[in-house]
């Protein structure tokens, strides 16, 4: 029995060892189907949405990126896809709502940029922190917001991550805590309500990985 709202975001089932973490792995099921079955439906829809998302991801980090540097943004979106559609289902941790995965993944890709950007491209890393056309006297008040804006970069991508699989999820517990005193009728429209809610949650996943695996590769490429 649930003892508090937030109790279903508990990663801790055990004394010694959380086990719940063990749910970010369950994408990798979805692998092997790719590699040693036949080509199914699963298969073509899957191939193309990564030749797509390659197409995308090579326009925006430019002609001057490295190559197979989109596959790392479409690894990045797999996984946080994976674990917010897993996340979905009955008894299953959600792993990508804790700040602790969120920002794992958020901090060590704009560290990564930050550091190569201000050691191999220092001039250009200086003229982004003053935008073109910006009149002299505004010019030291751009650079304080340039470099803020800057700096919390990780932090809105991890808490935009976490914050909305948060949201979806205590929204639907919140409304199926409330069937038990229901009539039947009012129970059919609740019961109508989260099949939408939960249509709504599935695109919200979907989105929610593309924004931070398209925000992660807009970032990768201010620094050219």
């Amino acid at each position: 029995m649930m003892t508090n709202l937030f109790s279903i975001f508990d990663p801790m089932n055990s004394l010694f060892f959380s086990l719940n973490w063990l749910s970010t792995f369950l994408g990798l099921l979805f692998i092997p189907n790719l590699f040693w079955l036949l080509p199914s439906r699963y298969s073509f829809i899957w191939n193309f949405i990564l030749s797509y998302l390659h197409k995308e991801f090579k326009v925006l980090l430019g002609n001057n990126s490295f190559q197979g540097t989109t596959f790392m943004f479409i690894s990045l979106f797999s996984f946080i896809l994976f674990n917010n559609f897993l996340g979905l289902f009955p008894y299953i941790f959600t792993s990508t709502s804790h700040m602790t995965l969120t920002l794992s993944l958020a901090l060590p890709l704009w560290l990564s940029f930050m550091i190569y950007g201000w050691i191999n491209h220092t001039n250009h890393m200086f003229c982004h922190l003053v935008p073109q056309g910006t009149p002299s006297i505004l010019m030291p008040f751009m650079v304080c917001i340039e470099t803020i804006s800057n700096i919390i970069r990780p932090g809105t991508l991890a808490i935009r991550l976490s914050a909305n699989m948060i949201a979806g999820h205590l929204l639907l517990t919140l409304m199926g805590n409330t069937g038990n005193s229901l009539s039947n009728y009012m129970l059919t429209i609740l019961i109508t309500a989260q099949i939408l809610l939960l249509i709504l949650e599935v695109a919200v996943s979907m989105i929610q990985s593309y924004v931070f695996a398209v925000l992660s590769t807009l970032y990768s490429s201010e620094i050219h």
